[in-house]
């Protein structure tokens, strides 16, 4: 299942670029971001009342606090640098480089998780960076 999910997710993260780009024309990309992170707040909550689960909040750990703010930071640079990228470049360059977070995300992991780096992972990074050369120069 987790396959589905991913993949539902690389179809919206598509669609979200492409809706970006045309929303974004004549709008200052800070306030293209604060309204798209409005829509993303609503809807993630709603998401937690629809499965009842607003209930664990008070059992997250400070651990947990103080990493998923962290993350919400990072969310929130990501976005911002990536609004401004897509207001400036076109979306078929602006997008294969911020896919090279699948890279950096495969190094980090391997870093700070000690999750596995075969060789299998190496090709796949390799062929990710040149690919996204390819496509942007």
């Amino acid at each position: 299942m987790w396959f589905v999910f991913a993949l539902l997710s690389a179809i919206f993260a598509a669609l979200t670029s492409i809706l970006a780009k045309i929303g974004i024309e004549g709008v200052d990309s800070n306030l293209a971001t604060a309204i798209r992170t409005v829509v993303v707040v609503i809807m993630a909550w709603l998401m937690v009342f629809i499965t009842n689960s607003q209930n664990g909040i008070f059992s997250i750990s400070k651990k947990s606090w103080v990493f998923l703010i962290l993350s919400g930071l990072a969310t929130g640079a990501s976005w911002l640098c990536y609004y401004k990228a897509l207001q400036m470049g076109e979306a078929s360059k602006v997008v294969p480089i911020d896919k090279l977070s699948v890279v950096i995300t495969l190094i980090l992991a391997f870093i700070f998780l000690h999750e596995e780096f075969s060789v299998k992972s190496l090709i796949g990074c390799a062929l990710i960076g040149v690919g996204t050369m390819v496509m942007v120069l």
